[in-house]
């Protein structure tokens, strides 16, 4: 692959961490509404593991996203870190973003993409949580290709899940779970 390729891949690594957050909103995804959010986890570069056991007690958005479905929701993401940087942001809330890398595990390319995710860590000020296995994905049941977004509560539990492109109603919902009331 060539160095346009990696930085590419990076890029959408890492916007997809920015906020990637996983939800699917078919029927037959998982979690439901309502449902104990599925215990399962990835690891950043640094080593520091997101574990979806340590949702309770904070609002956690979460963004799940390949290379190919970065920008599907950028938008929302954009207004996301607007609002996060305002006061009207409730202060137990995380977003996190995970990249499906799966299909990049294997040498040399690993390392090329950890190199372009440090890269854009560095940019974000925020880790970038890596599914080099695809479990994280699994445990969801995320559709490969498709922006995915989970939100889950302060008692662990499933608020929202969507898939694809975040309309009005589903952004306003996100938004509204977030903000101080």
């Amino acid at each position: 692959m060539n160095t346009g390729t990696w930085k590419q891949i990076a890029r959408a690594a890492s916007l997809a961490a920015l906020f990637t957050v996983t939800l699917a909103s078919t029927a037959d995804a998982a979690p439901k509404v309502g449902e104990r959010v599925p215990q399962t986890r990835a690891a950043a570069i640094d080593g520091k593991a997101f574990d979806t056991r340590a949702t309770n007690g904070k609002i956690t958005l979460i963004f799940y996203e390949d290379k190919d479905a970065v920008a599907h929701n950028q938008a929302l993401k954009n207004e996301l870190h607007a609002i996060k940087r305002s006061p009207g942001f409730k202060p137990n809330v995380r977003i996190i973003a995970v990249a499906d890398v799966s299909a990049w595990d294997f040498w040399p390319a690993k390392g090329f993409v950890q190199d372009a995710i440090r890269s854009e860590e560095r940019k974000l000020g925020a880790p970038i949580y890596l599914d080099w296995s695809g479990e994280f994905g699994k445990a969801f049941k995320i559709t490969k290709g498709a922006s995915n977004i989970v939100l889950v509560g302060e008692d662990g539990k499933v608020m929202l899940t969507h898939e694809g492109v975040a309309g009005a109603e589903v952004k306003d919902r996100i938004k509204n779970a977030l903000r101080k009331p």
